[in-house]
This record gives structure tokens, sequence and C-alpha cells, in this order.
């Protein structure tokens, strides 16, 4: 079964793509990428004294499992969708590059390897959080995206897990420096999506899924939202210093770089344009690596 699953990702040669790009799509690469690096800041946070590198691979290499496993049943679940939208009708299944059963296979079996990975060799606790995560990303914000435009809120659940995942995995339990690190990714997702579905408002309106700017006709909501959950992101960045998980250097980093956000949302809310939602969209993906190496650097021992 897994020789098959491999001769059809190779064959995706002769459609124009190599192997390893068609298995970076299906795993949807960077997604993966920033869910391990959020699950590793938060082992390193957690971790008491020195680093049990042992338990730090184990916890990263099935929270990937997981994470794979999740992203091909998600475009498995959506395939019909994506192939309606410019910026996802190549990806593996839209394309006609993997078929349906070999995307399920994968995605069921990398899915609950991982999970059972994490119960046996890191803990069962982060098993279940990896399991919460799975099925609220799956069956409750993925059919969430054709029904509301809360699905946004809904998914910053499962996206903001594995940071605290991390954290059970160097612990082995739940705590409020944990929940901090929750806070911080899921209101960090929020002007994240926006500027997102600002972008890309009319490709997802033609393919069904109902995102706040395609139900704002004037964008005020959105921006007001945009503004409002990058401030509370502010306010939750500085729970790190307050909590005693860093220090100084961290609390000034964290404030410039708050600013910074937020002035960039509050320029997207006042003008609605698609420049000023790249602009935020860029301010996010620089933001959350840069409070992230502060953090981890600024570390209260």
């Amino acid at each position: 079964m897994m020789k098959e699953i491999s001769a059809e990702i190779i064959s995706a040669n002769t459609a124009g793509k190599s192997w390893a790009a068609v298995f970076s799509d299906l795993i949807k690469a960077r997604l993966t990428t920033l869910v391990l690096l959020t699950t590793a800041v938060g082992f390193y946070i957690g971790e008491i004294g020195s680093i049990n590198f042992i338990l730090f691979f184990n916890t990263l290499a099935a929270t990937g499992l997981v994470a794979a496993g999740a992203s091909a049943l998600n475009q498995l679940l959506e395939r019909e969708y994506d192939a309606k939208m410019r910026r996802t009708q190549d990806r593996p299944l839209p394309s006609g590059r993997l078929q349906p059963t070999t995307v399920a296979i994968f995605g069921g079996v990398g899915s609950v390897a991982g999970l059972i990975y994490l119960a046996l060799a890191v803990n069962l606790l982060t098993s279940v959080l990896g399991a919460v995560t799975l099925v609220s990303y799956l069956f409750i914000y993925t059919p969430l995206k054709r029904v509301t435009w809360l699905n946004t809120a809904i998914g910053a659940i499962p996206g903001a897990l594995p940071p605290l995942m991390g954290w059970t995995a160097a612990r082995n339990e739940l705590g409020g420096q944990g929940w901090v690190l929750f806070a911080i990714l899921a209101f960090w997702q929020m002007p994240h999506f926006f500027a997102i579905a600002w972008i890309y408002r009319d490709e997802y309106a033609k393919a069904g899924f109902v995102m706040l700017p395609n139900v704002d006709a004037d964008g005020k909501r959105t921006g007001q939202q945009t503004v409002s959950h990058t401030f509370a992101l502010l306010i939750a960045s500085l729970c790190p210093f307050i909590f005693k998980m860093a220090g100084t250097i961290y609390l000034a980093g964290a404030i410039i770089l708050g600013a910074g956000f937020l002035f960039c949302a509050l320029q997207f809310s006042r003008q609605l344009t698609l420049a000023r939602a790249r602009q935020l969209f860029l301010a996010s993906i620089i933001y959350l690596p840069l409070l992230l190496t502060l953090m981890v650097w600024d570390k209260v021992k």
C-alpha cells in the first residue's frame, strides 16, 4: 500500500512538479513548519532545567505526523472547493497529481500514528490535545468555513494548541503559563487571517467560503475586528513577562513589535486596500517569529 502511495507521488514528475514539491503541498509545509516552531517554543519555555533532547525530538516528530496528516485530510475534505480558487487549484488533489484514496491513506495513517506516538513516547495529555486539535480542525473549523465567518475564531483554537502541546510535553500538566502561549497564538491568527481573507475575498466567495470580508460590504467590521484582536494580542504578549516566563528584554521587544503590528492593523482599518492588507499580512509573518525568538532568548531560567 505504501509503495503504491510513493509511486503515485513520484509520478507527479510527469505532471510538471517534483515529488518533493507535491509532498510539500500535501502536508502544507509552511503551516506544518509553523506548528513545529510553536510546539518547540512551548516545549522550551515549559522545560525546567536542561532540555531532554530525546523527549524534544519525540514531541516534534509526533506532532509533525499529526500536522502533516491533518493537512492532507483537510485537502481531501476541501478538494472540490480548492479547485475553484486560483491560489489552491494547483494543490495535489484538484490538479489531479494525487488521488483521494492516496491522500486519505496518507492523512489517516499519519494522524493516527502521530497521536499514538505522542501517547507512548511523550505523554497522554499531549496526545489528547493533539486529538482535540485534529478533530476541531477537520470536523468543526473546516465545515464551518462554508457556514459562518466565525469560522476564523473557531479555527484559531486548533491553530493555537501546538505551543500548549509543547508545554504539556515538557511539563505533563496544564497551567496558566501554557495558556498564555495559547492566547498569543490565538489572537495572532485573527489579523493574520483577516488580511488573507481580504486579499482573496473574491476567490473565497467564488468557492463558497464564508469569510468576514465577503459578508462585510464596506469592510468596517473587518477593520474593527482586525484592530481589536491585534490590540488583544499586544496585551497577551505582555503576559510572559507578568508570569515570569521571560525578562525585560522580551518585554521591551514585545511592546515595540506589538505597537508596530497594531499600527499596521490601524492603517488597514482606515484604508481597506489590497496594499494595506498585504502590509498587514507581511507584518504578521514578521511579528510572530521575532516575538517567539525574543521569548526563547530571554527565558527566565
